[in-house]
């Protein structure tokens, strides 16, 4: 074979590959929008309405004076040697 004729396959089936690939894609954005119309159609139109129930806060789980100095320390520590 010649080099041209080496060149024009190489250039055919650079086309059909990329021919592939666009038709591939076009085919995964139709089916993607035929999925989407259907969910559409058999979602149910009335919105629900999450409850979440209260958060009740308790002494018990505030942290400590101690606890509160401990941190408060550790934090200065920090950020003397950070500079």
């Amino acid at each position: 074979m010649t080099p041209s004729e080496l060149l024009l396959e190489g250039v055919e089936l650079m086309l059909f590959g990329i021919g592939f690939v666009f038709l591939f894609l076009l085919l995964l954005v139709l089916v993607i929008r035929v999925m989407s119309r259907m969910v559409e159609l058999f979602a149910s139109k009335t919105p629900v309405a999450a409850v979440l129930p209260p958060v009740a806060r308790h002494a018990a789980d505030a942290p400590s004076a101690e606890l509160l100095v401990a941190i408060q320390s550790a934090i200065n520590q920090h950020r003397a040697r950070r500079g």
